[in-house]
């Protein structure tokens, strides 16, 4: 079916046949629906569109029996109306919709006509304008926005293929016409211009200068203003009778399409409207000139293009701006006067000329660029500039628009959701023209994202990238860009030499470079994503004097980006600098330097986690995860065992508190590697925290360690981090024996670390865990209230969290559902402050424990649902297994076997072995498989067994 709401709604078949749709409210109702083709539209803006401010009662009911009544009109083996919870759906490709053809084929036009094919942009156009029979949404009076929208872009349309039609030569019939739309739309300057401009191409200047006349007197009565620069602009060539009356552009044209960069375009539109000096910055490949380009054919009037990347010197820069405005030396005054400099005759002949130089590849000759940028605009007061540069000119008055690379999509992105990010768009329409049959399907898409990424998303590197298949599957272009350099060294042999090579692109940044700023960017590419101010200058090795100037000077030349206080290079930038800092001889030194910072960093955070200052330290572990993972990986490698050590035990806590076990459980396994079956002299903690790490995952030597008791003991000072005592209870589990072998472990503690509140409060929360388990109640909530008192006093949240869940548990086994539900709604508050999603599971499943213990299977049925989507999300199989065990309880206990079986036996699977937690969660698996072999036998109607105590 086809949609028509440029004009009455219609609903056509393919043979051209219409669908009688109905009354004016179930149009109205379609239009609205179509206007946000293949979106959600929600019920209150359907309610708004059809009945205005003051809908009737039950707008609701009435809206719903609308829509039903439209399923019914549209065929029904065809009928693309969805309900869904926010509102409604109509499922039909824009494309199908005259309107969203229309701002289609009107963009495509406007792109045509500021590219220069005036006969392509005048036969868009035309197409567009065809599309339209009537006043758009005619049959919608409460989308009075909307419309209006689509009369603006309409009239734009109009105005823009009349400017293709007046760049083929104006018409006595054009005038006619311009005439006709004036009288229509008289507050409407362009088109005024555009008949002053046609009528003085025929040689009518009288009835030209009339018009301009007659725009005065309009906008004198009906607004009060003058006309614009623009039209007084036009008025003055006429006047002058100079062939800039029409509108001149000497923009290069383009032979491939512009994908993305729709924000910075609609930027640096908003920026020319506003400022007299844009400059787009940006590493070499961002596209900048494409986008200076682009930008400057959206803008009316003159236009000159200025290609400074070719000269040697820049004081030839004023020349190559003489020649680029068609300007021969002895042109502006003959014979030429001794002293006169090509600046000032460029001063006279823009003067009073209304015009937008754009100045292209300024970096190499920034200093003379700058200039005569700020000579021109000073003395030419209708003049602007749009510079691109790798740095900023550094005038007064200068307004930045950086660039970087193409907007790529999420990881895990769907083909289709791919497709709407510009980084893979581009790569897709690249590799389209050289593999016309290419497309980007779920058989490509994780190869094209990493392409995509692995490139930063800039355009040179994918267009460079998608080149290669005419020789390379994908696959394999993917799998060699590790050595990016080597791989795309072949560029369009019409590029500028700079822009043939990715090197070549890296290398005209690095020439541009001082010796400092040289030294600084091959010592930076020792960090992994990014570098604070205090990091460099610690890492670096230069005088730090220098390093402020070094680092400025890398991000003033858009080597490196500062975003958020932290200095990041683009990967391809960073590779080149890499292979600088080898040539250099200075990579070990870098790494060690990098490793010991990033330790003692490690330590002093790690500190701060137990603390009321908790979740600030969170988030600087977070910015700098990439540096201390990268740091323990090439300790490991190194084979330095105490650094790697170290940082593993630095970070134990911090790993758990971002659920990120399995990562660590990994790094702390290829550390065990390194230091061997047993602790090594003067590493006993440390040994001790990568087994207990690498055992949550069911790997390491976690019987070298025995007991929980051994470790305390072997302990000669308290540990650097404590939370090596709560790892090991649940790696190892607690002491055997019962609680006083549990109270005499701990006295031997708090005899080791004396009055530390963290420690103590973690030994309370365990004696009190410990005492709940075997039955005494009363012993246990003192034991965790005093835990809870501890760990608030402390400022730690995690251990608050843990303690109240515990409490929580308590509650429900003494039968006090609501004092369980406000210790579990305080432990989810804290959860979600730590932004913990395991931490979020695990109280959900605890929660989920507690609805069990009082019969609200509902209840505890969202719970263990909800902790299983956050458990498989996290990546923690002791949480994925004990959530999918309680959805296996409420399927027993409604009766449903065949479910429960089904959930304890995907249950069994993955993570469950060589730790306490694991090994627990296992037994009580098999203990539900028995209960559920008993029900099996009993048959249909024998009541559930009990749950366990």
């Amino acid at each position: 079916m086809r949609f028509r709401i440029l004009g009455p709604t219609q609903v056509l078949l393919a043979d051209g046949r219409e669908i009688p749709v109905g009354g004016p409210r179930l149009r109205a109702l379609l239009a609205l629906l179509l206007l946000d083709a293949g979106r959600v539209v929600s019920a209150d803006r359907l309610i708004d569109g059809l009945y205005g401010e003051r809908p009737p009662r039950g707008a609701a009911n009435a809206l719903q029996s609308q829509v039903s009544r439209l399923r019914q009109t549209l065929p029904a083996e065809q009928n693309p109306i969805e309900f869904h919870p926010a509102g409604y759906r109509l499922a039909v490709d824009p494309e199908d919709v005259d309107a969203y053809q229309f701002e289609r084929r009107a963009e495509a036009g406007r792109r045509a006509l500021a590219g220069g094919d005036w006969p392509r942009a005048a036969t868009v156009l035309r197409e567009a304008l065809a599309l339209w029979r009537g006043p758009a949404l005619a049959d919608v009076p409460g989308a009075p926005a909307q419309a209006a929208r689509l009369d603006e872009l309409r009239l734009a349309a109009i105005e823009d293929r009349v400017d293709a039609d007046l760049a083929m030569g104006a018409s006595a019939a054009l005038v006619a016409e311009l005439r006709e739309f004036v009288a229509a739309h008289p507050l409407r300057e362009r088109s005024r211009g555009q008949l002053m401009r046609a009528l003085s191409a025929l040689g009518r200047l009288a009835e030209a200068l009339a018009e301009f006349e007659a725009a005065r007197s309009t906008l004198a009565e009906q607004l009060g203003t003058d006309p614009s620069a623009e039209l007084a602009a036009i008025h003055l060539a006429v006047l002058r009778g100079e062939e800039s009356a029409s509108t001149q552009r000497a923009l290069p044209s383009q032979l491939t399409t512009f994908v993305g960069r729709d924000e910075e375009l609609k930027r640096v539109g908003d920026l020319l409207g506003e400022r007299r000096l844009v400059t787009l910055i940006g590493p070499g490949g961002a596209g900048k000139t494409r986008l200076a380009i682009e930008a400057a054919g959206r803008v009316d009037g003159e236009v000159r293009f200025v290609e400074l990347a070719g000269l040697a010197d820049g004081s030839d820069v004023p020349q190559a701006v003489l020649s680029a405005l068609g300007l021969r030396d002895a042109g502006l005054r003959a014979p030429a006067e001794p002293g006169r400099q090509p600046t000032d005759r460029l001063v006279e002949a823009l003067a009073e000329r209304r015009l937008l130089l754009v100045l292209d590849n300024c970096e190499h000759v920034i200093a003379d660029a700058a200039r005569l940028a700020a000579r021109l605009l000073g003395a030419c007061p209708a003049l602007r500039v749009l510079a691109t540069s790798r740095e900023p000119l550094g005038l007064a008055g200068e307004a930045l628009c950086p660039l970087s690379g193409l907007t790529l999509p999420p990881l895990g992105a769907s083909a289709p959701e791919a497709d709407d990010y510009a980084a893979v768009r581009l790569f897709a329409q690249r590799a389209a023209d050289v593999v016309p049959d290419f497309t980007v399907t779920p058989a490509t898409v994780d190869t094209v994202l990493r392409i995509c990424r692995t490139l930063d998303g800039l355009p040179l590197a994918i267009e460079l990238a998608a080149a290669r298949l005419r020789a390379l599957p994908v696959a394999e272009v993917a799998a060699r860009l590790d050595d990016r350099f080597r791989l795309l060294s072949m560029g369009s042999r019409a590029a500028p030499p700079r822009h043939r090579t990715l090197r070549a692109v890296v290398e005209w940044s690095w020439d541009l470079l001082g010796d400092a700023e040289r030294t600084m960017a091959r010592r930076l590419t020792v960090f992994a994503g990014g570098a604070t101010l205090e990091a460099a200058e610690q890492v670096c090795g230069l005088p730090r004097e220098e390093v402020v100037d070094a680092l400025t000077g890398l991000v003033d030349k858009s080597f490196v980006e500062m975003s958020g206080g932290r200095y990041r290079m683009l990967e391809t930038v960073r590779a080149f600098c890499a292979e600088r800092l080898a040539d250099a001889g200075e990579a070990d030194d870098l790494r060690r330097a990098h490793t010991a910072y990033f330790l003692e960093f490690a330590w002093t955070a790690s500190d701060h986690l137990r603390r009321a200052e908790q979740l600030h330290w969170l988030r600087r572990l977070d910015a700098e995860r990439d540096n201390l993972h990268a740091a323990l990986r090439r300790a490991t490698v190194a084979g330095d065992a105490a650094d790697a050590a170290g940082l593993v035990a630095a970070l134990s806590f911090y790993w758990w508190l971002r659920g990120m076990r399995g990562e660590g459980a990994r790094l702390a396994a290829d550390v065990l590697d390194v230091l061997g079956a047993e602790a090594p002299p003067g590493l006993r903690e440390e040994f001790a925290l990568c087994v207990y790490n690498a055992s949550l995952s069911g790997s390491g030597p976690l019987d070298s360690l025995r007991t929980q008791p051994w470790v305390i003991r072997s302990l000669d000072r308290p540990p650097r981090q404590p939370f090596l005592l709560y790892l090991s209870g649940i790696s190892a589990g607690p002491p055997s024996g019962g609680s006083e072998h549990v109270n005499e472990l701990m006295r031997e503690l708090r005899r080791l670390v004396g009055s530390d509140v963290w420690i103590n409060a973690l030994d309370a929360m365990g004696s009190g865990s410990v005492q709940m388990w075997i039955g005494r109640w009363d012993e246990a909530g003192t034991a965790l209230d005093a835990a809870l008192d501890g760990f608030r006093q402390a400022g730690d949240r995690w251990g608050s969290m843990i303690t109240l869940g515990v409490l929580g548990e308590l509650a429900a086994w003494r039968d006090d559902p609501e004092a369980a539900g406000a210790y579990m709604d305080q432990a989810m508050g804290l959860a979600e402050e730590l932004e913990s999603t395991v931490d979020q599971a695990d109280m959900l499943r605890t929660r989920g424990e507690i609805g069990l213990r009082a019969g609200d299977l509902g209840a505890a049925h969202d719970d263990f649902a909800a902790a299983l989507l956050l458990a498989q999300r996290s990546g923690a199989p002791e949480f994925v297994a004990g959530a999918r065990l309680g959805l296996a309880q409420v399927a027993r206990l409604r009766g449903d076997l065949v479910e429960a079986r089904r959930f304890c036996e995907v249950a069994l699977t993955g993570g469950l072995t060589g730790w306490y937690v694991g090994d627990a969660t296992r037994t009580e698996i098999m203990f539900v498989l028995e209960q559920i072999a008993e029900a099996e036998q009993a048959g249909p109607g024998a009541p559930p067994s009990a749950d366990r105590a």
